[in-house]
C-alpha cells in the first residue's frame, strides 16, 4: 500500500509514520514544511519526504494523489487562539486548501482518510456525542472561535456528499483531545502558541503561572496518541471495508476531566521529577475571563465526551491508556528525552 500523508511532520502525521515504518510493509510519501519530528523515519527506505507547502506545491500533491492508494490530508490550524485572532487564515487552510485535495481524490478515485474534529459538535448538549445523531451546535457569527469547527464540519459534509453522489471511498475520524509526545514544542515563550497540554507545560517551565480560562470548569476527554494511532492503523487497513464511508469518534470517555482538575494532576505529576519539583510547587494557578484573554470573539464548549460505539463495533478498537499513564509518558518525553526543549529560563 502507498500512503500520502500531508502534514507528515505534525503530531499525528509523524507518530503515524513511525508506526507504519515499524509494523508494516507500506510506503509513505510525506510532505511538510519541516522534518524535525521525523528523526526515526526520515532515512527509512519506505519513507519518501519532501519539504513543501500544500498551498504552493500543488503539482507534487496531484502527482502523488494519483500515485498513492490512500490520502491523509492532516494539514490544519488547530490552535484556539488563532481561530479568534486570524479566522480567515483558518478558513483558507483548513477548508479551501483541503477541499482542493479532496476533489483530486474524487477525480482520481483515491481513498481519503480525513481528520474531522471533536469541535464539530460545538455546544451540543448530548451526554456523549454520537457521530450519526448528535446535533452540531455552534455559536453566533460574531463568535469567530467557531470558524475552525465550521470549516471542518463543511469538509465533513462535502466529503459525505461525494460519498453519496460519486460512491467516493472515505473515512472521517474525529480526534478528542489527543495528547502525547511531539504534540507541540514546549520551549516557546509565546502565549497561545500551543494546544492546552503543551501550553500548560510551557507555562510551568517558563512563566511560573497557568491561567485557567473561565476558571477551567470546561471538561475535555483526553486521549493518548498511541491509542489514536492504533485506531488510525485499523482505518487505513480497512479490513473487509470496515471503515469505508463511516465516521469515527476516536477518544477516551473515561479520561473526562475538567481543565482545572487536569492542571492539578499535571502539577502533581511534575513534582515527581526532582529537577522540576520546585518549579511546579512555585507555579501559580490564576483564573481569567475568556473574552479578556482571547478577545470578544471567543466562546467555548462546556464539555466533550465521545461515544465510541462505532469504533468498537466496526474497528474492534477501544482506548487503553489512562490519564495517569498518558501524562507520565508525555512528561517523560518532554522533561527527560527532550530535555533541551524544556530548559527553564533564568528568572
Amino acid at each position: 500500500m502507498k500512503i500520502l500523508i500531508l502534514g507528515v511532520n505534525g503530531f499525528i502525521g509523524s507518530t503515524l509514520t513511525d508506526k507504519i515504518m515499524e509494523t508494516t510493509d507500506w510506503e509513505v510519501y510525506g510532505m511538510d514544511m519541516d522534518s524535525d519530528k521525523l528523526e526515526k523515519s526520515i532515512d527509512h527506505e519506505r519513507f519518501h519526504f519532501v519539504e513543501g507547502d500544500i498551498t504552493i506545491n500543488k503539482e507534487w500533491i496531484e502527482y502523488h494523489v494519483k500515485k498513492c492508494d490512500v490520502v491523509l490530508p492532516l494539514v490544519a490550524i488547530a490552535t484556539p487562539s488563532v481561530y479568534v485572532s486570524d479566522p480567515l487564515r483558518v478558513f483558507e487552510l483548513d477548508f479551501e486548501a483541503n477541499l482542493e485535495i479532496v476533489r483530486q481524490c474524487v477525480k482520481y478515485k483515491k481513498r481519503v482518510i480525513f481528520p474531522s474534529t471533536s469541535e464539530v459538535y460545538g455546544m451540543s448538549q448530548d451526554d456523549s456525542f454520537n457521530e450519526e445523531t448528535s446535533q452540531l451546535v455552534l455559536g453566533p457569527i460574531n463568535k469567530q472561535r467557531w470558524i475552525y469547527s465550521c470549516a471542518k464540519q463543511m469538509m465533513d459534509r462535502v466529503i459525505y456528499a461525494y460519498g453519496v453522489k460519486e460512491d467516493f471511498d472515505y473515512t472521517l475520524f474525529r480526534p478528542f483531545n489527543w495528547i502525547g509526545p511531539r504534540l507541540d514544542r514546549v520551549d516557546s515563550q509565546k502565549e497561545g502558541s500551543s494546544r492546552a497540554l503543551t501550553l500548560f507545560i510551557s507555562n510551568i517551565l517558563h512563566h511560573g503561572e497557568i491561567k485557567l480560562v473561565n476558571g477551567g470548569e470546561q471538561r475535555r476527554s483526553f486521549t493518548y496518541i498511541d491509542d489514536g494511532i492504533a485506531a488510525l492503523m485499523k482505518i487505513i487497513e480497512n479490513k473487509d471495508g470496515c471503515a469505508t464511508r463511516r465516521i469515527f469518534n476516536i477518544g477516551n470517555p473515561t479520561n473526562d476531566y475538567s481543565v482545572k482538575d487536569f492542571v492539578s494532576l499535571l502539577l502533581e505529576k511534575f513534582k515527581g521529577y526532582p529537577e522540576y519539583k520546585s518549579i511546579a510547587e512555585a507555579t501559580k494557578v490564576t483564573v481569567i475571563d475568556g473574552e479578556a484573554h482571547y478577545g470578544k470573539h471567543y466562546e467555548d464548549a462546556g464539555f466533550r465526551v465521545p461515544s465510541i460505539q462505532n469504533a468498537k463495533d466496526h474497528l474492534n478498537w477501544k482506548p487503553t491508556t489512562s490519564m495517569d499513564d498518558a501524562l507520565t509518558k508525555t512528561l517523560d518525553y518532554y522533561l527527560v528525552e527532550k530535555k533541551e526543549e524544556a530548559t527553564i529560563q533564568a528568572a
